[in-house]
């Protein structure tokens, strides 16, 4: 049985899917998105976050550390990695929890074990189960074998993707999957890298093949101002959708939000972050209406 690396497992989530919802937030991406607000989950490794507002000056993190790795500052807490092991010690014994270790293996038995006790909740309201990351797609075998166990169970499934894989990938998650969630960011490929550190070939040539399945796909479109909000991005993008086989007719509309700043000053990766705008009402406004004039609707959150 293959093991998953996760951060996190969010209960009653409500905007990843129909209902009532436990996401399962995995970690690794194979984009790297300036603006995620997720940034914890990006790299396929194990990392420590710390938070210097809830620092009381304790010094136990810095006394059980075997490899005196930690120093205190007039900033708080301060870990060398060039010697950190990342073995958690200083999590355990940190009184006010300002040390969090994010990324652990969950064994697919033990992950089952956390959705079934959700379950009155996903047959009250419809809900289900979301995996989202990161990128699910990156750990396929995992992936696939949590997808099946809940088919078994005839929980509702979606995958939240970038669509960044291979296509048998894909495809293979298709079988065993309700809905996907997948952001469309930019259309203009090299603008695309720019901002995400690749090109979207394969990703629209992967939306093209999977639509052909007639698998049950939101679209959706974080809207970053200077990156993808001028016109003539947005009436690609809904051109693009309308070439889509089947009915493609809703998406779900993303305003930028800064929540990532904090994440990045905890990740001890500040010089990271880089702050965009969020689009005025009125642009989000002339936004919807060149969606709607393309025959589609355009809803913001989901």
């Amino acid at each position: 049985m293959s093991t998953g690396l996760i951060f996190d497992i969010k209960k009653f989530a409500i905007n990843d899917g129909p209902g009532i919802r436990l996401t399962v937030f995995f970690k690794g991406c194979n984009l790297q998105c300036k603006w995620c607000h997720n940034p914890e989950s990006m790299s396929p490794k194990v990392q420590k976050m710390y938070n210097a507002k809830k620092c009381i000056g304790a010094l136990s993190c810095i006394e059980i550390c075997p490899n005196d790795a930690l120093k205190m500052t007039s900033e708080g807490v301060v870990t060398d990695y060039n010697v950190c092991n990342l073995c958690g010690k200083c999590t355990e014994v940190c009184p006010t929890k300002a040390f969090e270790m994010l990324g652990s293996e969950i064994p697919v038995s033990a992950l089952m074990k956390k959705i079934d006790n959700e379950a009155i909740f996903f047959d009250q309201s419809g809900g289900g189960v979301t995996f989202s990351g990161g990128e699910p797609l990156m750990h396929s075998e995992y992936l696939l074998e949590a997808l099946k166990a809940c088919g078994k169970r005839m929980y509702h499934r979606v995958v939240d993707t970038t669509a960044f894989s291979k296509l048998e990938t894909v495809l293979e998650v298709a079988k065993h999957t309700e809905l996907f969630l997948i952001d469309l960011k930019v259309m203009d490929s090299e603008k695309h890298k720019e901002f995400t550190g690749v090109g979207n070939e394969k990703i629209l040539s992967n939306i093209i093949e999977l639509a052909k399945t007639n698998c049950e796909i939101i679209f959706r479109i974080p809207l970053i101002k200077g990156v993808n909000t001028l016109e003539k991005n947005i009436l690609q993008t809904a051109l693009f959708i309308n070439s889509l086989e089947g009915n493609r007719s809703i998406i779900n509309l993303l305003p930028y939000h800064p929540i990532a700043e904090n994440k990045h000053l905890k990740l001890g990766n500040s010089t990271n972050f880089m702050s965009f705008e969020t689009p005025s009402t009125n642009e989000i406004k002339e936004i919807i209406s060149i969606f709607k004039k393309q025959g589609i609707t355009a809803t913001i959150g989901g």
